[in-house]
């Protein structure tokens, strides 16, 4: 019989993959996309170098998605987190808000 920790930490290995997962995602995206653009740019208009611009502006989104990610923002870890859900639920209850 699974307990409630147990529940809560299968829960917690749950949410950590999909976030993984999004990632991966994220990546294999910016991969494919970038690469197709670099194509385009080079098979239209080998002078003009366009495609570094949408490869750096989303390289630093993704990085800071892997950032968040792999937990190396420590500004957005989980004292954070547990802090938002606290001040948003305390915040709720002042509203008067159903939980």
């Amino acid at each position: 019989m699974a307990t409630s920790d147990d529940r809560a930490r299968y829960e917690r290995a749950r949410r950590r993959v999909r976030e993984i997962r999004a990632f991966y995602l994220h990546a294999t995206v910016f991969v494919a996309v970038n690469a197709l653009l670099h194509v385009i740019n080079f098979a239209t208009a080998r002078r003009a170098y366009w495609a570094f611009w949408p490869l750096f502006g989303w390289g630093i989104g993704l990085a800071a998605h892997g950032l968040a990610t792999y937990r190396w923002v420590p500004f957005l870890g989980r004292d954070w987190e547990r802090r938002k859900i606290e001040q948003l639920m305390d915040q709720d209850d002042r509203d008067g808000m159903p939980r």
